[in-house]
């Protein structure tokens, strides 16, 4: 046997190659970014014959996968709980025609959210979808959950889905397992064009196949243990019991242990969906009232006949949004038993008096912010100093924090700088105003669902400047390799995609490529991009804006040293920490200028360039 303090992403990976699965694609996005990479380890430490691919975006992940399950091969995806939008048309599909391998897709909730756009709940998504769900609460859970999520994937021919949220992925447990083997299985599709190309008469049939199937995993969820379990005493009733999946079930049990309650019965649901009815009104009937504790929407909640009995989201006992940390789950639990004439849980005295020294802190508020030498921020300096009137549609990826700037206005989604940029432009020209716009987007995220928004603005004879961001990796979700590169993620070559190709497939005519370091150049291209995009025979203009990552490049990022200082000329007039934001830029109150904290600084030397009355300068 070996043993790992495996993160729960780890956890999952292992659980994955242990169930055999052969082909395992993924795009990157906190909290499930660590699946994939520790897949890639564990297949290179155990010499498995896996394939291995960060895709473009999760729709192109989902639909490799699914082609390699309708194969024969077991298969998986996974993706952040936003990602599955993404491939939400091939999901809700796939329910329908089915698989022969196992298909397994893994979709990292985020309940804060602490790195994300929504707090969507992908149970909603699956109960959409007809696809079930297994709901893990804790890594190792979430490791034996992946082969039961093959197996039923298989048993039933369907794509299950396994819904770890960040507490799973981010957690950390000791994990003992045996060496892996590789799964032999061969690809062997057969053709039957009414399944695998069905028209819609006969997704009519199919659907009608997916409800029985349904029905029949209903019944194996109402006796499904670990995953879905009860601690009723046989002939025993209750004032109150509590109804949980996921993380709060097990937080609740550590709760009940701690307290030694074991007046309250818990109904643990790990397979919340399709809904294990039969097993939830056995409960039920035993409880005058139950508390639902589940994250982060009401999936077990609704599903629950006899809402006479049951508090939760709907009734105001548990929040409406927000993470159900244990403190809150405490609280929750408190105010439900309260109301139940319970006794309440003890107040945990040393975890309130920590809590409140922890407030007497007063620990300054740091907003998360570029890193140090990131050619981002010098992009976004140039952009402001060139167009300062200008709207500025920007997208998902470090340089979202350009907000911090002033250079970014809008966030919606993947690939939305340019579609909003694109929609400000349909709205302004509606009134005869040409208003000025800058879009900006990172290189992963262009490819990921920028370049359909491009050829669409282009069609429509948009207007506006866009920026693209290569920074030569995906930077802010782990530093995965950039398909502008030639190295994939497990370390084979790839074939490296040139930018400047895609942009003008597009058909885009103005493109020019700069170098974010050299502010001055920059500032100049981006009026020139401007007065071309807004001259009567102009068009779109793109911008790349090229310069490795500091972080994952930093030799090539920083090729010259240049050591700075601050002279006596520094008046602390603030614009070198509004307008450029460097961590390393810091106000010395005590001598009333700014400094260099050289141990953050990494000495690229652009903050020369951006320096007010001269102020900073070379060592």
């Amino acid at each position: 046997m070996k043993e790992e303090f495996l993160l729960g992403n780890g956890a999952i990976a292992l659980g994955l190659l242990e169930a055999g699965c052969q082909i395992m694609t993924s795009y990157p996005g906190t909290p499930s970014s660590e699946i994939l990479p520790e897949v890639t380890r564990f297949a290179k430490a155990e010499n498995l014959n896996t394939s291995i691919e960060w895709s473009v975006n999760e729709k192109v992940a989902f639909d490799n996968a699914f082609a390699a399950a309708i194969s024969g091969k077991r298969a998986a995806c996974c993706m952040k709980m936003v990602g599955l939008n993404v491939a939400a048309d091939s999901f809700m599909s796939a329910a329908y025609i089915g698989n022969i391998g196992g298909l397994v897709i893994i979709s990292c909730d985020d309940p804060g959210p602490h790195s994300s756009q929504t707090e969507q709940d992908s149970r909603m998504m699956a109960r959409l979808g007809k696809v079930p769900v297994l709901d893990p609460g804790n890594p190792e859970e979430a490791r034996e959950m992946i082969k039961t999520a093959f197996e039923l994937s298989e048993e039933f021919q369907v794509p299950v889905l396994v819904r770890p949220a960040i507490r799973i992925c981010h957690a950390r447990q000791n994990i003992r397992y045996e060496s892996l083997k590789s799964n032999l299985t061969k690809a062997d599709f057969k053709k039957e064009p009414t399944r695998w190309a069905s028209t819609p008469k006969f997704r009519f049939l199919q659907h009608k196949a997916l409800n029985e199937k349904h029905i029949k995993i209903s019944e194996k969820f109402n006796s499904l243990t670990p995953y879905n379990t009860h601690n009723l005493e046989k002939g025993k009733t209750y004032d109150l019991g509590v109804v949980a999946g996921g993380v709060p079930a097990f937080v609740i049990q550590d709760l009940f242990a701690e307290y030694e309650r074991e007046d309250i019965p818990i109904l643990k649901l790990g397979a919340p969906y399709p809904f294990p009815e039969k097993f939830a009104d056995e409960f039920m009937d035993k409880c005058a009232k139950v508390i639902v504790v589940e994250e982060t929407d009401t999936v077990i909640e609704y599903m629950l006949r006899d809402k006479s009995k049951t508090l939760g989201r709907l009734t105001g006992h548990v929040p409406m949004e927000g993470e159900l940390v244990p403190e809150k789950i405490e609280a929750v639990l408190n105010k439900a038993m309260t109301d139940c004439s319970i006794e309440p849980l003890s107040a945990d005295a040393m975890a309130q008096e920590a809590f409140g020294l922890v407030q007497t802190l007063e620990l300054p508020i740091r907003k998360p912010t570029l890193c140090p030498g990131c050619p981002h921020r010098a992009s976004f300096y140039s952009i402001r100093k060139a167009m300062p009137k200008a709207i500025y549609p920007s997208d998902i990826g470090c340089y979202t924090l350009g907000s911090n700037l002033g250079v970014v206005d809008t966030v919606l989604d993947m690939g939305a700088g340019i579609t909003m940029a694109s929609g400000f432009w349909n709205a302004y020209i509606q009134d005869d105003v040409k208003k000025p716009i800058v879009a900006t987007m990172g290189d992963s995220t262009f490819f990921h669902s920028g370049t359909t928004a491009l050829i669409n603005a282009v069609y429509n004879d948009s207007r506006f400047v866009l920026v693209i961001l290569d920074n030569y990796i995906t930077a802010m979700t782990g530093m995965q390799p950039a398909i502008t590169q030639d190295k994939r993620v497990d370390g084979r070559k790839g074939n490296a995609i040139e930018l400047e190709t895609i942009v003008k497939g597009c058909g885009v005519k103005y493109l020019k490529v700069v170098d974010p370091f050299d502010t001055k150049a920059m500032i100049k291209i981006v009026k020139d991009a401007a007065e071309y995009a807004y001259s009567d025979d102009g068009s779109i203009a793109v911008i790349i804006a090229r310069h490795p990552c500091v972080i994952g490049f930093r030799d090539q990022a920083i090729p010259e040293k240049i050591p700075v200082k601050v002279t006596d000329d520094c008046n602390e007039c603030g614009f070198c920490h509004t307008s450029f934001e460097c961590p390393a830029l810091y106000e010395d109150k005590e001598n009333e200028k700014t400094e260099i904290n050289h141990t953050l600084c990494v000495e690229c030397g652009v903050c020369i360039d951006i320096r007010p009355q001269g102020a900073i300068v070379r060592a």
